[in-house]
């Protein structure tokens, strides 16, 4: 018979007890151009997997003395995840051939071996093994080029948070500029909070989201009449029902960027009671997003304990007081013992800088 060598060349290695079939099967294999190993047993296969002699493929003998080449199958993959193995068995049983290929075979092949089936399954098994690792390959590619297209994205996401914020921010400072008594606030308020939320050990990012909010939380008031804004006596009702529009205002700004996430609704929902009565929406407990309850709570500290129209700068013990007062009512009470470790922390530092 004429051996036509008209298969994909590789490197196989040859595993069956019996000598004569070994024989056999590397004069057939060399003539076809592949570079053929024997083995006549489990452990000597493994050794030469293990070894760096090159295996594409094996012809594994099914009964073997000692381990099988059933039980080998497995053992063979672990060494080498893209072997492609073909079993070789004296006896034609599906049930071994449907186990072989469970345990990862990809051909059954039932002595005696006809040559031209043999040279078939070699190159269907050598074609199968390439494209599963080409396979392998362009997924491996996929992945890495999901991640940088994915790690691209994010870092444009933050590069245009950052410019938004930035332009925000500079708007916020315009604002506060244009009353003596709000310079700062929010830069005061964005710290606090960013030192409450890490306080009430919130993840890296959720404490910057809580920053953002708190320089952005008056931003609403671009749309608060200045009349308003810098009245020097109580509000009238009307005044104070325009005065509370600002976190809707603040909220519809920001809202088309949705980049900003969670900071959106941190500023809506920032003058929120704990007990429900405040505004806008009439949210009550953890209904409110905790990013808003920390920065209410912030800037009810600032407004304390700085100079206003309608009170005069109050010292920070006493501001803690205060809103321990509130604590439960307009304040969440969890917030509100966070923010006094913090301010006592930051008094111990001022009297230990004295």
């Amino acid at each position: 018979m004429v051996i036509q060598n008209d298969a994909e060349t590789s490197s196989i290695l040859v595993v069956d007890d019996e000598e004569p079939v070994r024989k056999s099967l590397n004069r057939v294999l060399t003539k076809l151009g592949h570079q053929v190993v024997t083995a006549a047993g489990a452990d000597e296969a493994l050794e030469i997997l293990r070894s760096a002699t090159p295996v594409e493929l094996m012809l594994l003998d099914v009964r073997m003395p000692g381990r099988s080449g059933l039980d080998m199958v497995p053992e063979a993959i672990e060494v080498d995840n893209d072997l492609g193995i073909l079993m070789l068995s004296g006896v034609n049983d599906a049930t071994t051939a449907a186990i072989c290929m469970q345990r990862g075979a990809m051909d059954y092949l039932t002595k005696p071996i006809e040559l031209t089936e043999l040279q078939q399954a070699v190159g269907r098994a050598i074609r199968r093994r390439n494209t599963n690792i080409q396979s392998g390959q362009i997924s491996s590619w996929l992945r890495e080029e999901v991640h940088q297209r994915t790690q691209e994205l994010e870092d444009q996401r933050n590069q245009l948070q950052q410019l938004t914020v930035a332009t925000l921010e500079a708007l916020v400072n315009a604002l506060e500029a244009k009353e003596p008594y709000l310079i700062g606030h929010s830069t005061r308020v964005a710290s606090l909070a960013a030192t409450i939320a890490a306080e009430l050990t919130l993840s890296d990012d959720e404490v910057e989201r809580v920053r953002i909010a708190g320089r952005l939380h008056d931003l609403g008031k671009i749309g608060t009449r200045s009349e308003v804004l810098n009245k020097q006596g109580p509000l009238t009702d009307e005044e104070y029902e325009h005065v509370k529009e600002h976190v809707v205002i603040g909220s519809r700004i920001l809202a088309p960027l949705t980049h900003l996430g969670p900071v959106v609704n941190f500023v809506r929902h920032h003058h929120e009671r704990w007990d429900g009565s405040g505004y806008p929406d009439g949210l009550e407990g953890e209904a409110i997003e905790i990013g808003a309850r920390i920065v209410g709570a912030a800037e009810v500290f600032d407004a304390l304990t700085t100079p206003r129209p309608y009170h005069p700068e109050m010292p920070q013990p006493d501001a803690v007081h205060r809103m321990r007062l509130l604590s439960g009512t307009v304040l969440d009470p969890n917030i509100t013992e966070a923010l006094a470790a913090v301010v006592g922390r930051r008094q111990t530092l001022v009297f230990l800088d004295d």
